[in-house]
């Protein structure tokens, strides 16, 4: 797998997988400016500062749920489908990678025991989220 890889449907961005391995000084941002889930990456040295701020509140409009999942621990198989929900692709996951999960759908197989990290927008609401096929 690469370092960062798009996983996508034509021009629509399905997934953002960041290979555990990756690094690099500075910070980097793979999402575009419109997604309502940032995703980003920062390495600093020893002392570096990020100044002292608060984010100032501000209304947002999520139509869409997105999510990210960090591999804490094990492998697991992320299976991709387009929006009309026929299948796209596959992709390992293991110890250190995450993935944000930016549209379509998916389905996961864990191939050992796996822990894995979910962040994603609230309120949840349940079934009301989700079409299950």
């Amino acid at each position: 797998m690469k370092n960062v890889e798009e996983i996508r449907d034509g021009n629509q961005i399905i997934a953002i997988i960041i290979n555990g391995e990756y690094g690099k000084d500075g910070v980097e941002f793979f999402t575009p400016p419109e997604f309502s889930q940032q995703l980003g990456y920062m390495k600093h040295k020893k002392g570096y500062r990020i100044q002292e701020h608060r984010h100032k509140l501000q209304a947002r409009e999520v139509k869409y749920t997105q999510e990210i999942l960090f591999v804490r621990r094990g492998r697991v198989r992320v299976d991709f489908y387009k929006d009309d929900e026929a299948y796209l692709t596959s992709r390992e996951l293991k110890t250190g990678d995450v993935i944000l999960l930016a549209s379509g759908g998916h389905g996961f197989e864990f191939l050992e025991e796996t822990e894995m990290i979910e962040v994603k927008q609230g309120p949840y609401s349940g079934d009301e989220d989700k079409v299950r096929f």
